[in-house]
């Protein structure tokens, strides 16, 4: 009986988004109840699913022998439906206030509120098919968010975005249709892959695998499939927090970790050309991400590009296709989600108390918006690694998988590591010190307007200020569990 929670939590949101489109609520306060009671009621049953696992598989649909549409929630689904269990209602209170003085508030919540359940659909899909239309249904349902404002900007972000997605979709389709006839395969997740090295045909799937693997990778923001997501920054910020920290982004990076670890199987792709080509390509992303990122004035769009590299750190970890690599790239995974939510929620705070969106423009913002860059110094001093914060732990853990598992290709991906530490700290700590230090000669911010948000926007500023600090000083038992994930043990 308890499997059935699975779908309900699906469903949950999905409901919520649909009684906004019947009832199309005038009122604030209404639409406010609807939104915050269907998200922070299916975070709540996930939670209870975390600590209370339903067993064995729900099957929804058959569509052949072999194949059905069915949830499951396994180990490494819980890392995936945690986190967006723990970030959803954040980023659901942040966006009633930050969409407030914007048009269209029924038609945003209904698509903001029902992406939750579509990306709880990929958290615990059972296999790849399922996984696939949910992904798919992901698209389509993010579009309408990235072009909410309806201006020329966000209506070509859009098309950009849709073309890269459905690219990537076909790459991934073909990919998984190899492995479905080649395999002989129902495409049901298993740990370790169900392909054997021994396989007559073993060159075919690998090639197969690096199809999935660029597919999924667009949303993963793979170099070069990586354009969508800066030019997505034009949607409201609510919308870009979702995309880079909780659910597109991360839906393609646990997508690799999918094919990786539970379809094709470390056994067929590890010492291959086919993960040289992976690894390569993420080792890539991670310096050309940061180096972009320095580069970028464009606030939103600099942290962008650092979703970008951050990314493919998690995708490094990935393709050293060894337990210790899976289980570092999803600790970066999670810590990523908070640590970046919170640099995106900031930078939201300025544009929507200052309608300032460029690097040089923070000039002594610091002194007028307290809790605000406080909450972006701590998650800056995270993302870049300083010791005690969880972005130090994570990086530290792929440095030493990375180091373990030996070979030419690992040793590039530490020293990318330690470049883009270095790149980090530059592109994050400059908009720091314009905001607390001026210089001399610019002019004081002015205006009664200008100061830190409400409680609506601030109060998830404190939870993922407290959360950072939390990870990054006790979370010794969240990295063994992890680790039992990554190992299969769990």
């Amino acid at each position: 009986m308890s499997r059935i929670f699975m779908l309900v939590a699906v469903l949950l949101p999905i409901a919520g988004a649909l009684l906004i489109v019947l009832i199309r609520p005038r009122s604030e306060k209404v639409r406010r109840r609807i939104v915050m009671l269907s998200v922070c009621a299916t975070s709540l049953l996930v939670l209870a699913m975390l600590i209370r696992r339903p067993d064995g598989t729900l099957r929804l649909l058959r569509l052949t022998e072999d194949l059905s549409i069915s949830l499951r929630l396994d180990g490494l689904a819980c890392v995936f439906a945690g986190l967006v269990a723990f970030l959803w209602p954040l980023a659901s209170l942040y966006a009633l206030e930050y969409i407030k003085h914007e048009d269209g508030h029924n038609r945003f919540f209904t698509y903001y509120t029902g992406t939750y359940g579509v990306t709880l659909g990929i958290a615990m899909s059972s296999n790849l098919m399922t996984f696939y239309l949910f992904y798919e249904m992901l698209t389509l349902i993010t579009l309408p968010l990235v072009m909410h404002t309806g201006d020329v900007r966000s209506i070509k972000a859009g098309k950009k975005y849709l073309t890269y997605s459905i690219g990537g979709a076909a790459m991934a389709f073909v990919g998984m249709m190899v492995l479905y006839v080649l395999g002989n395969t129902s495409l049901r997740f298993e740990y370790g892959g169900f392909l054997s090295p021994e396989d007559p045909r073993a060159g075919l799937l690998r090639g197969a695998y690096l199809l999935c693997f660029f597919g999924f990778g667009v949303k993963a923001a793979i170099f070069p499939f990586h354009g969508w997501l800066p030019a997505a920054g034009v949607a409201p910020t609510p919308v870009t927090a979702l995309l880079h920290a909780v659910a597109v982004v991360k839906a393609g990076v646990f997508a690799i970790m999918r094919i990786t670890f539970y379809c094709f199987g470390p056994a067929l792709l590890a010492g291959t050309w086919a993960q040289t080509v992976a690894m390569a390509f993420a080792i890539f992303t991670i310096v050309f991400g940061s180096a972009t990122a320095l580069r970028e004035q464009h606030l939103k769009r600099r942290l962008a590009y650092s979703t970008v590299s951050n990314l493919s750190y998690i995708v490094f970890g990935v393709t050293l296709m060894t337990p210790a690599g899976l289980a570092a790239g999803l600790s970066h995974m999670l810590f990523h989600g908070v640590m970046k939510i919170t640099l995106f929620f900031c930078a939201g705070a300025v544009m929507y108390r200052t309608h300032r969106e460029w690097v040089p423009e923070l000039d002594g913002l610091g002194r007028k918006m307290p809790v605000t860059f406080a909450a972006f110094t701590v998650g800056s001093m995270a993302l870049v690694g300083v010791p005690l914060l969880p972005g130090f732990l994570s990086k530290f853990g792929l440095a030493t998988a990375a180091m373990a598992a030996g070979g030419i290709e690992p040793l590039l991906g530490v020293i990318a590591l330690l470049i883009s530490a270095v790149l980090t700290a530059a592109y994050l700590f400059i908009p720091v010190c314009n905001a607390f230090f001026p210089a001399r000669d610019s002019a004081p911010p002015k205006g009664r307007h200008i100061s830190d948000p409400n409680l609506y926007m601030t109060v998830p500023f404190a939870i993922l200020i407290l959360s950072m600090l939390a990870l990054g000083v006790g979370s010794s038992s969240l990295v063994d569990v992890l680790g039992r994930i990554a190992a299969g043990t769990f």
